[in-house]
């Protein structure tokens, strides 16, 4: 055999990807799935009802705003779960970093179910509130990189955009289900309205916890062990090293989650604010938009896989500087359907076709020993600007009218634009090509029955398979 890239690729990470791939993808989505229905269940529930629960001493518009300040508190504590999550997903493994995320965030999730009101215990309900709410951040910080890292990992070489897409579809699915949950409660009344999805989260989190404990350690992972090549210090390595690509991938990463927060998060209660459309109706609509939101998700990651990152992050964005005030030139219509329409875009085109891209995108910006740490550190700092961004924009629409979150929601797609701009297309037509050349080459000395030996590892740390 000439190639040794091709004989490192084909021993121990084939190039199709590890027996155990689906297996693997399902199982980090499932997680993602519980992962995400807790934590959006609490934006949905502070738009919708924490304003009034938790600060009934203020006036509408002040409880909204400090229901919006816990929400982003749990965004602003992400960040150190994603340093503490990142670090030991890159000294211990994947694996045991994916099933501690995920029983801390269900113990705290079913808290949230069983929390005395501001009516029952005065003060210390917002305390307990905000103290589980970090609990929640800490949980979400460290989960993200390491499912996804686990799914890239395993992946087939030449599918790792529809395979980390499909662990990214499990954010939707979680999300039609947290709204199912809530859109099911709403007849209950009174506190069991928010109280019940939270505590339904238990039975999640057991099929959750039964599932990920199945699942295989990354192949990449366990070859860094065997080498001994594990990272000393990924942190900061990845911060000495790597920051440009951090810098990127934080912007990047920005667009498409503070996007969310102003068109989605901040756009319920600013329909319920202006008495634009009852909670069925919002609901509704964005259960449809998750709904499509699961498959547009899988098809942009696709996507990638035949066109390259840049191109659909670039589209994305674009779209997103386009539809600020469109957006709520249409949900200013009060018309339903139109309603409907304006959660589908905004989701199913401009969300999911950021996130679609960011598995695969940011996996491939960083090497192994030090990916996790620096897919999870772009990742979450991001998330201090968007946890934050429902309580601007809310001042905004208090200052300035809807037109306020309008071009705010267009600049941060204009800073992803940029951003999307001055990063590498890490699987452009030469990675492609060069992919597409090793598989024809695996498929024909197997065929001749030779054997695959690997002689030089260092290849299958790199992302940059020209260079």
């Amino acid at each position: 055999m000439s190639d040794p890239h091709l004989q490192d690729v084909a021993h121990w990470h084939p190039i199709e990807g590890t027996p155990e791939k689906k297996r693997v993808a399902i199982g980090c989505s499932v997680g993602a799935v519980i992962e995400t229905y807790d934590f959006i269940g609490f934006g949905t529930a502070a738009a919708l009802y924490f304003g009034t629960v938790f600060f009934p001493e203020s006036d509408p518009l002040s409880g909204t705003l400090l229901a919006f300040a816990t929400l982003g508190i749990g965004f602003a504590v992400r960040p150190l779960g994603g340093v503490v999550g990142g670090y030991l997903g890159d000294k211990i493994g994947r694996k045991p970093v994916l099933v501690g995320s995920l029983l801390l965030m269900g113990v705290a999730t079913v808290l949230i179910g069983v929390l005395p009101t501001y009516e029952a215990v005065g003060v210390w309900a917002p305390i307990l509130l905000l103290t589980v709410r970090v609990v929640q951040g800490l949980a979400f910080g460290a989960e993200w990189g390491g499912a996804i890292l686990m799914v890239f990992e395993h992946a087939p070489w030449r599918k790792r955009g529809l395979y980390t897409g499909i662990t990214q579809a499990g954010f939707p699915v979680g999300l039609l289900l947290a709204n199912l949950a809530f859109l099911a409660s709403v007849p209950l009344g009174g506190s069991w309205a928010w109280r019940v999805p939270f505590l339904l989260s238990a039975v999640l989190i057991v099929v959750g916890i039964m599932i990920r404990l199945k699942i295989d350690e990354s192949p990449e992972f366990e070859e860094l062990k065997e080498e001994g090549q594990v990272s000393k210090n990924p942190l900061l390595e990845v911060l000495r090293d790597d920051w440009p690509n951090l810098l990127r991938a934080f912007c990047l990463r920005i667009a498409e989650t503070a996007g969310y927060a102003v068109a989605v998060t901040f756009m319920l209660s600013y329909i319920s604010l202006n008495k634009i459309a009852g909670r069925p109706v919002t609901l509704t609509a964005l259960l449809i938009a998750a709904a499509l939101g699961i498959f547009a998700t899988i098809g942009w990651g696709a996507l990638t896989d035949r066109v390259g990152r840049r191109p659909v992050y670039l589209f994305g964005c674009a779209v997103m500087v386009a539809w600020g005030i469109p957006l709520f030139l249409m949900v200013g219509t009060r018309v339903a359907i139109l309603i409907v329409l304006a959660f589908i875009v905004s989701y199913a085109i401009c969300q999911n076709s950021l996130a679609g891209v960011q598995g695969a995108w940011f996996s491939e910006l960083f090497d192994a020993k030090t990916r996790t740490s620096g897919a999870s550190l772009s990742y979450q700092f991001s998330a201090v600007v968007s946890g934050f961004t429902p309580l601007l924009a809310t001042a905004l629409y208090g200052r300035f009218g809807w037109i306020g979150p309008a071009l705010l929601f267009s600049f941060y797609g204009l800073l992803g634009l940029i951003a999307a701009l001055v990063t590498r297309d890490t699987w452009g037509p030469a990675e492609r090509d060069e992919v597409a050349r090793l598989e024809r080459e695996v498929q024909r000395e197997r065929a001749e029955g030779k054997e695959i030996i690997p002689e030089h590892a260092s290849w299958a740390h790199r992302t940059d398979l020209t260079s």
